[in-house]
């Protein structure tokens, strides 16, 4: 399991929000290039790179900036937010990100899912963004009735790479992981997820290493590194650390 830092970019700056509130937010850096480069240099092995304003908006608004951040660092970049048609996919792809997340475009279109997955086979995550455990999508302003293990369940054998599973409730709140809807859902497909929304301290990284041989391959962390609540290089010591062998998903 690694441990992944959030770059989150709105109006040009990197800023965390509160349960997704576009209108409450902490601004952690005028300079989001250099911040991403300070996480590589702290031993982030990749990172979480999100266009807000692209998210609400539904189109790309930090295009530029993301290649910049791509171009500055050596270490594989995600991106999400505003992906909505294979050309904006196909452009962050061939321009050096590593993997593109794509939410509201796979809850509203299943064949660009299927074109992305086919054209760029393990390059594709799927985002699934909970509250109540419900799919929210539009930057997460709507809230549908789609369950989030349903949604998963959808999407097996399409060749994602990934799931992120992000509970907005805990998103930026500080107050600890949602592990047991992280274990359910994790519990209930066969692609590797990746755990994000409220990690705030080293206790919540030990704690998700128990679903490690479940399918958790990695958790996202925000606001408790901008704070300093969360060392990065103590969480990436703790998942490297030698531990007793479990048993693999399908054995017994």
């Amino acid at each position: 399991m690694i441990v992944i830092p959030a770059v989150d970019l709105k109006d040009g700056r990197c800023v965390r929000l509160s349960q997704g509130r576009m209108d409450q937010e902490s601004v952690y850096s005028e300079h989001p290039v250099q911040m991403a480069k300070q996480w590589e240099l702290k031993g982030a092995e990749r990172l979480h790179v999100v266009d807000l304003n692209g998210a609400v908006m539904g189109k790309p608004f930090h295009r530029s900036l993301i290649k910049e951040i791509t171009r500055s660092v050596q270490i594989p970049i995600e991106v999400g937010g505003g992906i909505r048609d294979f050309a904006t996919i196909e452009d962050y792809l061939s321009s050096g990100v590593r993997w593109v997340i794509l939410g509201t475009a796979a809850f509203q279109n299943r064949s660009l899912m299927e074109e992305a997955c086919h054209r760029f086979p393990e390059r594709v995550i799927l985002g699934i963004d909970a509250k109540g455990g419900r799919v929210a999508i539009q930057g997460w302003n709507e809230v549908v009735s789609l369950e989030a293990i349903d949604m998963a369940n959808q999407f097996e054998g399409m060749g994602l790479s990934a799931i992120i599973f992000t509970d907005i409730e805990r998103d930026g709140m500080g107050t600890g992981l949602n592990f047991e809807s992280t274990k359910k859902l994790t519990r209930s497909t066969s692609i590797p997820v990746i755990a994000s929304g409220g990690v705030s301290r080293i206790e919540d990284i030990e704690h998700l290493l128990e679903l490690e041989p479940d399918g958790v391959i990695g958790v996202i962390v925000g606001r408790a590194l901008y704070t300093g609540r969360l060392d990065l290089e103590e969480a990436i010591r703790i998942t490297k650390s030698p531990s007793i062998p479990l048993l693999k998903r399908g054995n017994s």
